[in-house]
């Protein structure tokens, strides 16, 4: 795999739970109003991702090809704004770390499922078996930062 996209793909992730933090705080800036800072993220979004569309051109051919889409190709703008919806309503109220645990589980089970059936029109990848260990040694991780604190305090009652 190119070491750039794999990069780029970190810092992604990374992207994200700084974004998730920084809507929290602008929902708290606005009074609690966490639809009011998805809004404003997604909006701050939009403006960027239109002046990058409009720099690299053939975004007017792109609009032209939007009628003949069919509707559910629509639902990842929907899914997106639910998402960060979600992100802002919880991390203050769950944890940064354990809400992006419960992300990355969510994105890990789906997206090996949708890459070994070939789901939602994605080229299929067979799940092997050294992908599932690693899912699982993922999931574990996800299971030991939400629930860890509890099972040092169960284990050290113990003793």
């Amino acid at each position: 795999m190119n070491f750039l996209l794999l990069l780029i793909a970190f810092g992604a992730g990374t992207a994200i739970s700084v974004q998730a933090a920084v809507n929290s705080q602008l929902a708290g800036g606005l009074g609690g109003n966490t639809v009011a800072s998805a809004l404003v993220s997604f909006s701050i979004g939009t403006v960027a991702l239109a002046a990058i569309a409009i720099g690299k051109g053939g975004l007017l051919a792109a609009i032209g090809s939007l009628p003949s889409q069919p509707l559910w190709r629509y639902a990842g703008g929907l899914l997106g704004a639910t998402a960060i919806f979600c992100t802002v309503l919880l991390a203050p109220r769950i944890g940064l770390a354990n809400m992006l645990a419960l992300v990355i589980a969510g994105q890990l089970l789906s997206s090996l499922v949708i890459d070994h059936f070939g789901l939602i029109g994605v080229v299929t990848r067979q799940v092997s078996g050294i992908k599932l260990i690693g899912a699982l040694v993922m999931l574990t991780g996800v299971l030991l930062t939400l629930f860890g604190h509890q099972l040092v305090q169960m284990f050290s009652r113990s003793h």
